[in-house]
């Protein structure tokens, strides 16, 4: 049962192949990501042409820093509808893009079917379309999670490859929208958890995939990068304490923003509201109007800035044409973001990134006319990237967010900030997807395998036979095999020993379907002792076919057998 190809080499064809599909990926990622560029372009012209209104953009992304035209009241009472049909298609608060991926990898790769993510995708495109609080990069994400999908359908990669993989081509899909591959790539492996800990295993192809997308893109489009500074940005070393500060009162204000939406979780999720008529789709839908609603009335009554990302009001900060005005803009947007997270507005990168970024600018005006005098376009970087750490917990993807935006002379600034934040705010989010460490994670979980017997003596010879009852199902008790033993007893604790071989019944992967037995390689010490097939265990044969459905049965110790899981990074 063993490969005639020593281990080492077989590490390295493994690894080789993790490489190809990553660059695959954003290879794929990067060609349609390009397309997409130009159909949302499209569809949010057709949005500004509707309302009489087009916020200004983010000079990598066409953008211009001026507002055009005045909103036309009466095209404002479309935000309702489009409101509530975003609800509609967003059905739970872990629909955002990006809080999904992060849900669906803790869950062992349980993402959505592909009806499910094309409602995800065209939502995105509503609400950015019709003015509503979604980012430019949720569609971005979105389109990321489906080229994932489509690459595991046309590629033969088992259940580990595809988580890797989904998470690279959001990275990819991150990487093109904010102009910073390498960033991307670290926000990935660093957004799954609350704590400061990282996916180290999904850098590398997180970073293989977000390159070349941007390689890929940059080649049809150009290279540019995603905000235009007046100059070159040079906080000096006396002025860190008050850029500290700054950091501080933007923290203070995010970890708020956070708590807000934790209670307002908390409290659709009592029993109240998951009975009757109201766990139905027509109270989200209602929610979605109301919130449509009062958008727009923050666009009549009080300012047009209200519509859209942000992403370009946080351009005009960083150009420095916005004064204590950003204040009020930042609060309208926080308000938004306590009211709209759980129907899944405001998520992503960029919205958080201008919320907090507008706070930075209005927070040095006011500290300036305390004779305070701090630089606007640093205070909106490290007001975006403070922002970022608290709503996202992303501390060091944050600080290399800033420094690609804004130069390399911002990174101490930049990491003290970003360090103070993370300090500060703890384990609050907005993502309710994440969890606080690796070991709360599913992927990182013991293994799950059924164990159906111990073996202290050479196994007997094996006949066609079926399986008993106990067997048919996961969670099956370890039982003691003896010879003359008509049914099996279950073992002493004590009988419990990591060197006791047993025997496991394991789903056979996803890259093994189709394979023969005898092209199987297995460690020395791990025996493959039959094939469960319609609920027949028969002899392992060279010569048997492995087809869906089938299980394995493994003679291994524990710790064998969860080494030979990872190795061949097999669900458990």
């Amino acid at each position: 049962m063993r490969s005639p190809l020593p281990r080492t080499i077989l590490t390295r064809l493994e690894t080789g192949r993790l490489v190809l599909y990553s660059l695959l990926a954003g290879g794929l990622v990067g060609l349609v990501g390009t397309g997409w560029r130009e159909v949302l372009d499209m569809v949010l012209n057709l949005g500004a042409w509707v309302l009489g209104y087009r916020p200004p953009g983010a000079a990598g992304e066409g953008g211009l820093l001026m507002a055009f035209g005045d909103t036309l009241p009466y095209a404002l009472l479309l935000l309702p509808i489009c409101g509530a049909v975003y609800a509609l298609l967003m059905h739970s608060r872990l629909s955002d893009p990006l809080n999904a991926v992060v849900a669906g990898y803790h869950a062992r790769g349980d993402w959505k079917d592909p009806l499910t993510q094309a409602r995800g995708l065209l939502g995105t495109v509503l609400g950015q379309a019709s003015g509503l609080l979604v980012g430019r990069d949720s569609s971005f994400i979105a389109l990321g999670s489906m080229c994932a999908l489509l690459l595991s359908r046309v590629a033969r990669i088992d259940a580990g490859e595809r988580r890797v993989l989904t998470l690279a081509c959001v990275a990819a899909a991150i990487g093109l929208v904010l102009h910073a591959p390498l960033a991307a790539a670290v926000l990935m492996a660093e957004v799954l958890y609350r704590r400061f800990e990282f996916e180290f295993e999904v850098l590398m192809p997180c970073v293989l995939a977000a390159v070349c997308a941007s390689a890929v893109s940059g080649l049809m489009v150009g290279f540019e990068p995603l905000f235009s500074l007046p100059g070159a940005l040079m906080p000096s070393a006396g002025q860190l304490p008050l850029y500290l500060l700054l950091a501080g009162a933007v923290t203070l204000l995010s970890w708020i923003l956070a708590q807000v939406t934790t209670v307002i979780s908390q409290v659709f999720e009592r029993p109240a509201f998951q009975r009757g008529w109201l766990a139905r789709w027509p109270l989200r839908v209602l929610m979605g109007a109301v919130f449509g609603l009062i958008t727009a009335a923050i666009a009549v009554y009080s300012t047009p800035t209200i519509l859209g990302g942000g992403s370009g009001w946080l351009q005009l900060g960083v150009s420095g044409f916005l004064g204590s005005e950003a204040g009020g803009m930042a609060a309208w947007r926080w308000l938004l973001m306590a009211l709209g997270a759980q129907l899944a507005f405001g998520g992503g990168v960029l919205v958080s990134a201008a919320t907090g970024g507008l706070l930075g600018v209005g927070l040095a005006s006011a500290l300036g006319s305390f004779g305070l005098n701090l630089d606007a376009s640093v205070s909106a970087l490290i007001g975006a990237a403070t922002c970022l750490t608290v709503t996202l917990n992303i501390p060091v993807a944050a600080a290399l967010l800033a420094v690609t935006w804004g130069g390399d002379a911002l990174l101490p600034v930049a990491l003290a900030s970003t360090g103070l934040a993370h300090t500060l705010s703890g384990e609050a989010s907005l993502l309710s997807g994440q969890v606080s460490r690796r070991a709360q994670s599913r992927v990182h979980a013991p293994t799950a395998a059924t164990v159906l017997g111990r073996i202290a003596s050479p196994l007997r010879p094996l006949t066609t036979v079926s399986l008993p009852a106990s067997a048919q199902s996961a969670g099956t008790l370890a039982t003691e095999a003896g010879d003359g033993d008509s049914a099996a007893r279950p073992l002493p604790p004590e009988a419990a020993s990591a060197q006791v071989r047993q025997l496991y019944r394991q789903e056979v992967p996803r890259s093994w379907l189709g394979a023969r037995v005898g092209v199987l390689t297995l460690p020395e010490r791990m025996e493959l002792v039959g094939v469960v097939q319609n609920g027949q265990a028969r002899l392992s044969q060279a010569g048997l076919r492995l087809n869906a459905g089938d299980e394995l049965l493994l003679l291994a110790t524990p710790s064998e057998f969860q080494s030979w899981q990872q190795s061949l990074r097999v669900p458990g």
